[in-house]
């Protein structure tokens, strides 16, 4: 199965960030992929309020991209008004929701993002609070894939949540074969700790990670910009990395398209040897 993770450099203008997603599915279609894994706040960095409102039709337009294409399509997060049961968040806060895609275009999970950024941080921003605006999700979710009449288990998670082990052990107690990671890390936090998480997190759970990013310098409207460390990259489930874009801003022929591929492919057999070698989970005691 091969597996494609989306940089992206995402402004305020959604429908420009569209047209650069509908070329990314169809580049990464025609290179093979059978799932394309799209960053945090695919649609819009920032204006997240006004993001929400077009919840429906953002899922729908990304739905008809999958079905054009003919490949899963997982919309890294977009801001939601409203709970899994379709009741409004009371406080006025939206939930950051991760939704696959199915080649026929029928949504067939939403993960609501369960951890939520809070930390200070030495960049022009200076601290982050993203409760302030998002209520947590409270359900893990795994759900299958089928590529070729074979089976392939999607652990969902989103950006913070890499920096829970938990989670990924959870998942994969679940049955997860492979985890997504759509993020959004700041260029501090990144610069620092992605690549570790991307790796740590593989070797938790022995589950490839596919780590599509935002990468570069964000516009927002308050004339402020927001810097994300990029370095899109999925690792395997002993903690190598099989790919990775080299770069945190889109460099060369990534920045006249205005996004990079990383491309990987999941061999479950391997995988499956890998564990039976090294059975972390019938060793496991503390959870």
């Amino acid at each position: 199965m091969t597996i494609a993770a989306v940089q992206m450099n995402s402004q305020q203008d959604v429908e420009a960030n569209l047209a650069t997603i509908k070329a990314a599915i169809s580049d990464a279609s025609a290179q093979g992929a059978s799932l394309v894994v799209l960053p945090e706040n695919c649609c819009s960095m920032g204006e997240q309020r006004a993001t929400a409102e077009r919840f429906e039709a953002l899922s729908a337009t990304l739905a008809d991209y999958a079905r054009t294409y003919g490949v899963y399509v997982l919309a890294g997060s977009l801001p939601c008004p409203y709970r899994p049961d379709g009741l409004i968040i009371p406080d006025g806060r939206m939930r950051q929701v991760s939704l696959l895609f199915a080649p026929d275009g029928m949504q067939v999970a939403r993960y609501d993002k369960i951890h939520l950024f809070t930390a200070t941080v030495a960049d022009k921003q200076g601290s982050y609070n993203e409760a302030a605006t998002f209520e947590p999700g409270t359900q893990t979710v795994v759900t299958p894939i089928e590529v070729n009449d074979a089976v392939y288990q999607l652990g969902m998670m989103v950006c913070f949540d890499l920096r829970f082990p938990a989670l990924a052990q959870r998942l994969r107690q679940a049955g997860a074969d492979m985890l997504s990671a759509p993020s959004a890390f700041t260029y501090l936090t990144g610069q620092a700790n992605w690549s570790l998480l991307l790796q740590a997190r593989a070797l938790d759970s022995q589950c490839m990670v596919i780590g599509a990013a935002q990468g570069g310098e964000h516009i927002y409207k308050t004339g402020n910009p927001r810097q994300t460390w990029g370095h899109a990259a999925i690792t395997a489930f002993d903690g190598s990395v099989v790919n990775s874009y080299e770069e945190s801003a889109l460099q060369g022929q990534a920045a006249t398209k205005n996004y990079a591929l990383v491309l990987a492919c999941l061999d479950k057999s391997a995988q499956r040897q890998g564990r039976q070698k090294m059975p972390i989970f019938q060793c496991h005691r503390l959870a």
